[in-house]
């Protein structure tokens, strides 16, 4: 059979009134359209609801399909264990999806207990799927769930999943529904969890705008700057929902959208209006070109480390000629330089020198860049098909000098600690590293200086070279 319903659901456990205790009142707009959704649901009587979340037990590099046959789960770390559920699972159906991301070679696991067990986890009812079924449930409990836990995999993949999930319910004989729990930007205010960031405002309006208006290629193309400062966790969860309504042309309506809290939540139902062609080939397309944009930047610092390490990985030497492109500053001054990877947001390798050990700062780069890609202890060697979804950045840094803590700013200041041979240093402007206090504890622990153990501060700035 095929879809009966998409939906965009948020997941914040205060709108649960067990919970909430009052404070559910303040987005009653929220509640009002958890209870909207639920009442369509019911009226679709659906066999089996297919939920995407951000809060089940998560792997870096493949989407997690739950393969038990039931789970479980209460709202007990929010001091309300008496409010639980329990569910069964489609089981043919999780594996189906499961079969058909493995024939496209999308990196998917069937999570059960026995497998998890290594990992010291188990399989459970998170509160991403929780708090939309908290409202489901008041009006229709005859269905099956697929779990399905998202990975910090690329975009392009998680869409390509979705269009898995879309075979597997085609080839099934249910009545399916969809949801995509997440919540949009956690900066919204001072007071909320991750405090205040003009981006969090920005990403909810631009996202919400483009599902509004079917805008598929919109979702894909948000700037990076904003992805990453927005603090959002439904974004991957819609992803894969738009690639299960690909070859669909759809509209989003949005029922609700508050930030009382500090975050944003927003009820969104979809609406296919019509057939469409499949959007997977503008997808790529669009992918490349930014590519080679990016292989082209104007900042020759982060296009050196680039083709630094591209250099590397195709030919299997290190570059010896500085490109035409790297100009007369780069050759002649010499400073400490971190080149650091990133992989769809989160961090591949970043290897760097506080004092430089080259002759120059375009020498540092092409060395560091490709140190960072292939000698970071913390990560398994970048290969030549990454670099597509790799963001490039370079740090050239001042003179250290010596520093009281009184002085720092972690947004201003990197910092470099200090006990004997021991030495820990920390960059600045990290994502929540917003305190003196984080920013020096995670320098004395990368130095290994105990918190007893007397060591000297000092700080620096650096000069950010990211790619366009």
């Amino acid at each position: 059979m095929s879809f009966e319903g998409f939906y965009l659901l948020p997941h914040p456990p205060i709108v649960i009134p067990e919970i909430g205790k009052g404070e559910e009142k303040k987005i009653q707009a929220t509640s009002s359209g958890f209870d909207q959704i639920a009442k369509e649901i019911a009226e679709k009587s659906p066999d089996t609801i297919i939920t995407v979340t951000p809060h089940g037990t998560m792997f870096q590099d493949a989407v997690a399909i739950c393969g038990e046959h039931e789970l479980n789960g209460s709202f007990e770390n929010f001091s309300v264990p008496d409010v639980s559920m329990k569910v069964h699972i489609n089981t043919a159906l999780a594996s189906s999806i499961y079969e058909f991301a493995q024939q496209e070679n999308i990196p998917s696991i069937m999570a059960t207990d026995g497998f998890l067990n290594k990992y010291n986890s188990y399989e459970f009812l998170d509160h991403g799927v929780m708090v939309p079924l908290y409202f489901i449930n008041k009006y229709y409990k005859a269905y099956k769930l697929v779990h399905i836990t998202y990975a910090p995999i690329g975009d392009l993949d998680l869409y390509r999943f979705g269009m898995c999930i879309r075979k597997a319910v085609e080839e099934s004989d249910e009545k399916i529904v969809m949801i995509a729990s997440g919540d949009l930007s956690h900066r919204l205010k001072e007071h909320g969890p991750y405090g205040y960031n003009p981006y969090g405002e920005k990403f909810d309006k631009e996202f919400l705008d483009c599902l509004k208006n079917g805008h598929v290629e919109g979702v894909f193309s948000i700037d990076r700057d904003t992805l990453i400062n927005a603090g959002e966790c439904g974004r991957r969860s819609v992803v894969m929902m738009l690639g299960a309504l690909d070859k669909k042309k759809f509209n989003g309506e949005l029922l609700s959208y508050e930030g009382t809290f500090g975050v944003g939540y927003g009820v969104m139902k979809f609406n296919v209006i019509s057939e469409n062609t499949s959007m997977l080939d503008k997808l790529e397309t669009a992918r490349k070109t930014a590519y080679e944009r990016k292989k082209e930047g104007t900042d020759p610092y982060a296009r050196l480390a680039r083709e630094s390490l591209t250099h590397y990985l195709v030919s299997g030497e290190e570059l010896e000629e500085f490109p035409n492109y790297v100009p007369d500053e780069m050759k002649s001054i010499k400073r400490g330089v971190f080149v650091s990877l990133k992989k769809h947001g989160e961090l591949r390798g970043c290897i760097g020198t506080i004092f430089p050990v080259t002759d120059s700062v375009a020498e540092e780069i092409m060395r560091n860049a490709v140190e960072a890609g292939m000698n970071d202890p913390r990560f398994y060697e970048v290969e030549e098909d990454e670099l597509i979804d790799i963001d490039f950045s370079v740090d050239v840094l001042t003179e250290p000098e010596p520093a009281d803590k009184e002085e720092l700013d972690p947004r201003e200041y990197g910092v470099i600690v200090r006990s004997g041979r021991k030495t820990g240093l920390l960059l600045p402007d990290l994502e929540e590293v917003d305190t003196v206090e984080k920013q020096l504890d995670i320098a004395l622990q990368k130095a290994g200086i105990g918190s007893a153990e007397e060591y000297k501060i000092e700080k620096f700035k650096v000069l950010r070279h990211k790619e366009s």
